[in-house]
């Protein structure tokens, strides 16, 4: 029996569709809202993107800053949180000998990110291994403090991380890392959406995330916060116009990245619609969606640990809305393949969307939880696995 929900995205109704975590799935009304933007683009492009696209993507960065409890002041919006990873790592002076401080979890684009920048500036990525399995939250605070030296310069750390679907302690991580006077970028591209984000509580140097998921926003909506001191030298990826062409009431920050050339910011702009929608749909509205993703999430993976008798690999309390699981035995080895055969099978053969992806020398599945979901979803990844 498919969610009551569905019926508010445009999802094949023949696919499980396990993999909210890669790129999301945006509601039709959404959809629609944006394409009502686009019109009214093409039919002015002039009036659309230089004479009131500043003062719209101001009231849409206001909304946003509510839904994040963080001053809008400190929030730019980019097109997703690799590109605000980019950004930050063209801001921070790195000389030689410097380290970057990371996780094994890290999500690979923003590996690559961090070796490019260390590679060119002489300075080395450092690695700290977090287990996984993992017994709580102190193991992975732990394996995070222990790699930091008085070389670390910086740290990139994710707030929910991609391959293993664990919830980091955060405002620890950053608070413990601060003392050790390392700034900390939190690659928070899962968070928004499926954690109650406070971003004034977390207080990092720099937070970017990804609004395209959990928020379910159009694709190509993310953000970056920065922290007050480090606005004046924070710098977007590309340099444009804002460079020396201020606008009245506009900082500087804000004019460096609302206009990197020309690009199309319907979905910037459809960001509160997104957020105000999923609200709307659900009674209980975003505190309702979060617990009962989250009640999903748990349910379906302890259906699946208890029939394939596969041992939970993190305690439910480092789970928000993803959760991920060892293949069985037989189908422990990675192939030495970019995507994987078996995640083609499963979508070819049995309609089943869902990540496989290789980490600690073992193969995983990952399986996500968003309204549309309903258990039978899960109870088919059991069968095709049995």
């Amino acid at each position: 029996m498919s969610s009551p929900y569905h019926q508010h995205w445009t999802l094949d109704p023949g696919v499980a569709f396990l993999n909210h975590g890669s790129f999301g799935a945006t509601p039709r009304a959404v959809l629609e809202f944006q394409q009502a933007l686009r019109d009214e683009m093409e039919r002015e492009p002039l009036q659309f993107l230089w004479r009131h696209l500043p003062q719209r993507l101001a009231e849409a960065r206001d909304e946003l800053a509510r839904f994040l409890r963080a001053p809008s002041a400190g929030l730019a919006f980019v097109p997703n949180s690799t590109a605000g990873v980019n950004s930050v790592l063209r801001s921070v002076k790195l000389e030689p000998g410097d380290e970057i401080l990371t996780t094994d979890h890290a999500y690979n684009a923003c590996r690559c990110a961090l070796d490019d920048a260390a590679t060119r500036a002489g300075a080395t990525v450092v690695i700290a291994p977090v287990p996984f399995p993992i017994d709580s939250a102190d193991d992975a605070l732990a394996a995070i403090l222990g790699a930091a030296t008085r070389r670390t310069r910086l740290a990139m750390i994710d707030h929910v991380t991609s391959p293993t679907a664990l919830v980091l302690p955060i405002e620890r991580i950053v608070r413990e890392l601060e003392a050790l006077g390392i700034d900390t970028l939190v690659d928070g591209a899962h968070a928004p959406g499926m954690l109650d984000l406070d971003l004034s509580e977390i207080r990092p140097a720099w937070y970017t995330g990804n609004l395209h998921k959990w928020v379910c926003a159009p694709k190509g909506a993310g953000f970056l916060w920065t922290r007050e001191d480090l606005r004046e030298t924070t710098r977007p990826t590309v340099i444009s116009h804002g460079w020396n062409t201020p606008r009245p009431g506009s900082s500087r920050y804000h004019e460096l990245f609302d206009w990197t050339g020309t690009f199309d910011p319907t979905a910037w702009l459809g960001v509160p619609e997104a957020i105000r929608h999923l609200e709307e749909m659900h009674p209980d509205g975003w505190p309702g969606i979060r617990r009962d993703n989250r009640t999903m999430i748990l349910q379906a993976r302890r259906m699946l640990t208890d029939r394939l008798s596969i041992p939970p690999p993190c305690p439910e309390e480092m789970l928000g809305s993803m959760a991920t699981l060892p293949l069985p035995p037989p189908l422990h080895d990675h192939p030495p393949v970019t995507i994987d055969p078996l995640q083609l099978e499963w979508f070819d053969r049995h309609r089943i969307e869902m990540p496989i992806m290789p980490h600690a020398g073992r193969r995983w599945f990952r399986i996500s939880a968003h309204l549309y979901n309903s258990i039978e979803d899960y109870e088919r990844v059991v069968e095709v696995l049995r």
